[in-house]
C-alpha cells in the first residue's frame, strides 16, 4: 500500500512517499481504509520536532485525523463493525504505523467513531483534534457544563478568538449548537464573513474595533468562557471581559510561548485559567466529548465547507509535504489529503 512517511524531523520534504504492507490488527485493534487524512498543526509540529534532523526510528507516520471504512478487526473486537465509515482520532500518537496519512490504518478500536451515511468523509477527517479541542474549551468552565448539546449553555456567553480557524470554527458551532451566545473576533472582513457564516452571533474585527468596548457593549457582565489561540496577544483582553467565575481555556501559543498574567483583574472574579493539550486531557473527558461530537454530526448540528465558514483544500497523498507545508503557513480552512 502507499503510506507517507519520515524517518527524521524537519521540513515538510521529509515526508517521503513509500510502499508498506498492509498491516493485519491486533487484539482489540481494527483496520480503516483510510479515504480522507485530515491536517493540523499538531501533526506538522510533530514532523518539524524540537531540532530538524533527529532521527526517527522506526519511521513515523503523521497525521491524527481521517476517516474510512473498517475492513478488518481483530481478535475481541465485533465483526460486525467491518464495512462501517468511521472517523478517527489520535490515529499517530505514541503509534508509528498508525498515523493517517496512508492507504490503511491499524488503530485500537476506541480510535474510531461511527460516521453516520449522511456525512461525508471530508466532515468526518475534520472532526478529531479541532472538534475534540474545542469540547475541552467550552467544558472547563466553573460548574460545566460537563456535556454539550441543545441548551447546555442556554444564557452563557462564549468568545472565541480567531473565529475563522479550524478550532475556532468548531468552537463556534459547538457553542451555538449548545445555545450559547457566541462572540467571535477575526482580523480582516474575509475572516469574519467566515465565522458569521460558521454561525458566531457577533463578529468583532480586532484590527478596526476595540474588543473590549464592543464585547461590554454585548454583555456587560462579561464573557464566561473564552476559547482562546493567542494568549501572548489576548491576556489583557480577557481579563479585562471575563465574568464571575469565568475561564479561559488555551489551546494554542500563537504570538509565543509567554505571557503576562493580569492576576488582580483575574482574581476578582475567580477566573479560570484553564490549558488545554489533547493528549493528556483527563480520561473522564475523553468519552464525553467523543459521544458529544458523534451527537453533533448526526444531529446534522456541524458541517464543513465554505458555506459552514471552513473552506476545504485537497491535497493527493503524493502531495502530503505541499499539505503539511499549507497548514504550517496558516492557510485559511482545512487541509485534506485524498488517499482513496
Amino acid at each position: 500500500m502507499r503510506a507517507i512517511e519520515y524517518s527524521r524531523t524537519g521540513e515538510p520534504d521529509v515526508l517521503t512517499l513509500v510502499d508498506r504492507a498492509v498491516a493485519d490488527p491486533g487484539p482489540g485493534e481494527v483496520r480503516v481504509r483510510i479515504h480522507r487524512s485530515g491536517v493540523n498543526p499538531t501533526d506538522w509540529k510533530s514532523r518539524r520536532g524540537s531540532e530538524a534532523g533527529t532521527p526517527v526510528d522506526p519511521a513515523q507516520v503523521p497525521n491524527q485525523d481521517g476517516s474510512g471504512e473498517i475492513d478488518a478487526v481483530g481478535q475481541g473486537v465485533d465483526a460486525g463493525l467491518v464495512g462501517r465509515r468511521v472517523w478517527i482520532w489520535e490515529a499517530a500518537y505514541q503509534r508509528p504505523s498508525g498515523g493517517t496519512a496512508q492507504e490503511y490504518a491499524v488503530v485500537p478500536v476506541r480510535h474510531v467513531v461511527e460516521l453516520p451515511d449522511e456525512a461525508s468523509y471530508d466532515l468526518g477527517a475534520c472532526l478529531g483534534v479541532p472538534f475534540m479541542t474545542a469540547h475541552r474549551c467550552l467544558t472547563v468552565t466553573e460548574d460545566g457544563p460537563d456535556h454539550l448539546g441543545p441548551g447546555k449553555l442556554a444564557g452563557r456567553t462564549v468568545l472565541v478568538a480567531g473565529g475563522a480557524g479550524a478550532v475556532g470554527n468548531a468552537a463556534i458551532q459547538l457553542a451555538r449548537w449548545s445555545d450559547a451566545t457566541v462572540i467571535t473576533t477575526v482580523s480582516s472582513p474575509e475572516k469574519a464573513n467566515l465565522a458569521a457564516l460558521a454561525g458566531a452571533d457577533h463578529v468583532i474585527n480586532y484590527k478596526q474595533q476595540d474588543v473590549i468596548e464592543e464585547i461590554r457593549e454585548i454583555v456587560p457582565h462579561g464573557v464566561n468562557t473564552i476559547v482562546e489561540v493567542s494568549p501572548a496577544a489576548n491576556a489583557a483582553i480577557d481579563a479585562a471581559i471575563i465574568a464571575m467565575h469565568g475561564s479561559v481555556a488555551i489551546y494554542a501559543t500563537d504570538g509565543g510561548n509567554t505571557f503576562e498574567l493580569p492576576v488582580r483583574p483575574s482574581m476578582v472574579p475567580n477566573a479560570r485559567w484553564q490549558f488545554v493539550l489533547l493528549y493528556n486531557a483527563p480520561d473522564s473527558w475523553r468519552p464525553r466529548a467523543l459521544g458529544d461530537v458523534e451527537a453533533a454530526v448526526r444531529a446534522g448540528a456541524v458541517r464543513v465547507g465554505p458555506e459552514a465558514g471552513l473552506p476545504l483544500h485537497h491535497y493527493s497523498l503524493e502531495q502530503a509535504a505541499e499539505a503539511h507545508a499549507a497548514v504550517e503557513q496558516s492557510i485559511v480552512g482545512k487541509v485534506l489529503i485524498d488517499v482513496r
